[in-house]
């Protein structure tokens, strides 16, 4: 190929959602009326420009291409209505052009590693974000900032935006611009795209269009290299194989788009842009709509915004740009001029929420010719029948499950949760036990619920996963299906299992909820860990009591139950040699001996006198951990299975003398860890803790306070009060006890130190651990 012809093909330089860029193309296109327009974009989405084009596309769009071979993987090529390349595509199709895309396909571009050294992947220079030689500063940025502005957007924004360019202007000076920024060599994977290029647009001057009547849109940077003849065509040897792929537009919006400040120009405000392309680049008639739509926001938060606040704005929004020598007002001038009399000098509303309106919430369209997969339809459709929040900016709403529509929304957001499909997240929940977790979202915490508080908002992430997941099934619950069974195959204890077992009915995955119970049977018969037993016997016990707060199901009920005594019996059996364990593992013991007391209390079918066997057991042991001896001796006094006399000697007789401290202290923790209110209130537990603190020698006493300082630093105002009431008590302090709660109210020690010594001491005591 003779790569000497790209020069006398017409070429337009431009930048990513730069309005001016748009009009200024719009007028060229007009004046050159090319036979084939050749857009930057994957070669393989050509198909998808009728889509694009159609009537009842409104962009932000976005071009997505993503892998067809299970791996999860996907690029998007984002256009707003104000893209220059979308612009292109309009007037070709309007003018009877013919209309292709030229750059390297999405199965090659999925394919790259963007993370190999010295591929050049950085965005162009054109483009904003070319890091200077010390990988700190943008060379954009270092640029700017030696003209006088605070950043490259506003410099680019006074330069290029503002200005009323004609092509003949525009086109030379851009190129200008690409040169200076891009003075060195270009690295790899761009100048590779260069090449592939370069040998699509002569492939169309050698099937016989006058390069002349070729009209080539892309990144400056690209048109630069073409003009200079500057193409290497063997560097797109060096392109990898391209993945299966497949490619499709989805619905794009002004927040993602803004988020993409570090590759695309003019995007740091959407909303702004688009008001600037619809005023054909007046951006004073843009500015003045956006003060407008301030002063209406600020109206609707009961704030004082008068139509003269609207115009002093726009006055000094204007000077601030004649000042600058700017052509018309920047962002940083509607900013600036919006601080300074809409909001009075203070910039938190203008940060808080006028910004936002700034950016924008707009949320693109696809026509409907371009078709949905299965996922994407059901995923609408339910989005729209159960009223769901359906714009890029976050919408709270409550679900109260006692109703078969809620609940059946609840599945829905359960499901896209579980999935990994990106749009609610549980932000907070009304459950019906005291211990249940409002943070977690699924598993037992879901099953007793009344309410459920949702944050949801739909971003282009959303149908991205909706369109990569379709490699794992047809429906949103053969994708949860799906994923639960990769998690059961994966799941090496009773307690993964039974995770699985509560997501499968919390989402409504019937399948996965036979072949859950059948791993939770397998894995309890050989599983030796307590703590993942009474796991999965809280969870059973949770779905053998199911219906709390949704819709009874079809689980096997019966299974569940038979399951459920028989994974409580296996942790029982595991109790005591669990316990004989060391300080490390002591904390995941007792949280579990913890759920196996629960479970026995509130499920009629467990087995609640071998629980309380086992407790007993441990409370008498001296082989086991002195911890959970501690807290089984808290439980069953609880329960009421001892009476107070009884815990007062168990008390005693740990906390003796002939016990090591260090014990007695372990002890100790276990047992305030039950209920600390109601054991500081019994006199004789007090009088055995005050025993043992005084008798303990200073030395041991030193190497026991860490635990000590542990056990008795959960203690609330109100059981210190009670515990200093009953050490009076035990000391026979009552006389004083008046003065005491007086003095102790005032805060002040040493008038009680003064008023006695004795009862002094018992404070130096108690402050030794408190």
């Amino acid at each position: 190929m003779d790569f000497a012809l790209l020069s006398r093909v017409q070429h337009f330089p431009v930048r990513h959602h730069s309005p001016r860029t748009t009009a200024v193309l719009q007028r060229w296109l007009e004046r050159v009326k090319p036979q084939v327009v050749l857009v930057e974009g994957p070669c393989d989405a050509t198909g998808m420009v009728d889509v694009l084009c159609d009537a009842q596309t409104r962009p932000p769009v976005a071009i997505l291409g993503y892998r067809t071979d299970g791996t999860p993987a996907s690029s998007l090529w984002p256009f707003a209505a104000y893209s220059p390349e979308y612009q292109a595509l309009r007037w070709a199709r309007a003018n009877g052009a013919r209309v292709e895309f030229i750059d390297i396909p999405v199965g090659v571009s999925l394919a790259v590693d963007r993370d190999a050294p010295g591929l050049g992947l950085e965005a162009e220079a054109t483009e904003g974000g070319t890091p200077a030689p010390d990988d700190t500063v943008p060379l954009t940025d270092a640029f700017a900032r030696s003209q006088g502005y605070r950043s490259f957007e506003e410099f680019w924004e006074a330069a290029f935006e503002a200005p009323d360019w004609s092509p003949e202007q525009f086109r030379p000076v851009l190129l200008a611009w690409a040169d200076v920024i891009n003075a060195g060599p270009r690295q790899g994977y761009h100048r590779q795209r260069d090449a592939f290029m370069a040998r699509k647009v002569l492939e169309v001057v050698a099937s016989g269009v006058a390069p002349e009547k070729v009209a080539v849109v892309a990144g400056a940077a690209h048109i630069a290299a073409f003009v200079a003849n500057d193409v290497e065509p063997a560097l797109e040897a060096k392109l990898p194989a391209g993945v299966p792929c497949a490619v499709t537009v989805i619905p794009f919006s002004f927040p993602r788009l803004a988020e993409q400040l570090g590759y695309g120009a003019g995007n740091r405000a959407p909303h702004f842009y688009q008001k600037a392309h619809e005023a054909h680049c007046d951006f004073r008639r843009a500015t003045l709509e956006v003060l407008l739509d301030f002063a209406s926001h600020l109206r609707m938060r009961g704030f004082s915004a008068s139509l003269s606040d609207v115009l002093e704005a726009y006055r000094l929004a204007v000077m601030l740009s004649d000042l600058r020598e700017k052509s018309a007002p920047g962002l940083d001038e509607l900013r600036e001029a919006t601080v300074a009399t809409l909001c009075r000098g203070d910039a938190t509303h203008v940060d808080g929420f006028l910004w936002k309106s700034v950016i924008g919430h707009q949320v693109g369209q696809v026509a409907s010719r371009i078709g949905q997969n299965s996922l994407q339809a059901e995923f609408w459709r339910e989005v729209g029948d159960r009223r769901l929040p359906r714009t890029d900016s976050p919408e709270s709403f409550a679900l109260r499950l006692n109703n078969e529509v809620e609940v059946g929304s609840s599945v829905f957001l359960h499901r896209l949760r579980v999935a990994g499909i990106p749009y609610a997240t549980l932000s907070g929940a009304g459950t019906g036990t005291r211990r249940q977790a409002a943070t977690e979202a699924g598993g037992y915490a879901a099953l007793t619920r009344v309410r459920e508080s949702w944050q949801a908002q739909w971003t282009p992430s959303t149908d991205v996963a909706l369109v990569e997941k379709i490699v794992l099934g047809d429906s949103l619950e053969g994708v949860t299906t799906r994923v639960l069974q990769e998690r059961l195959n994966l799941a090496r204890t009773t307690a993964e299992a039974a995770d699985v077992l509560l997501e499968s009915v919390i989402t409504g995955c019937p399948q996965t909820v036979a072949s859950a119970l059948r791993s939770c049977d397998a894995h309890a018969a050989t599983d030796a860990d307590l703590p993942s037993l009474a796991s999965a016997a809280r969870a059973l016990s949770g779905l053998m009591a199911y219906g709390t707060s949704r819709a009874h199901s079809e689980v096997g009920d019966e299974a569940v139950a038979s399951l459920g005594e028989k994974t409580f019996g296996r942790a029982l059996l595991r109790v005591r040699e669990a316990s004989v364990c060391d300080a490390e593992a002591v904390p995941r013991v007792l949280e579990a001996l913890r759920t196996l007391h629960e479970v026995a209390l509130s499920q009629p079918r467990a087995d609640k006198a071998g629980w309380y066997v086992e407790a007993r057991g441990l409370m008498e042991s001296h082989a086991v951990h002195p911890a959970t001896s501690g807290l089984a001796t808290g439980l069953l006094y609880l329960a009421r299975e001892l009476p107070e006399s009884d815990v007062a000697l168990e008390v005693g007789r740990r906390l003796s003398l002939a016990v090591e401290p260090a014990d007695a202290a372990a002890y100790l923790e276990g047992f305030l860890q039950v209920n600390a209110l109601v054991l500081v209130k019994s006199r004789d537990v007090v009088k055995a803790l005050d025993d043992f603190l005084c008798g303990v020698e200073p030395e041991r006493f030193v190497q026991t306070l860490p635990v000590l300082r542990r056990a008795l630093g959960t203690l609330g105002a109100t059981e210190r009060r009670y515990l200093m009431e009953n050490v009076m008590g035990a000391r026979q302090l009552k006389d004083k006890g008046r003065a005491v709660k007086s003095v102790l109210e005032e805060k002040d020690k040493e008038t009680l130190k003064d008023m006695s010594a004795e009862l002094g001491k018992a404070l130096d005591d108690l402050d030794d651990l408190l």
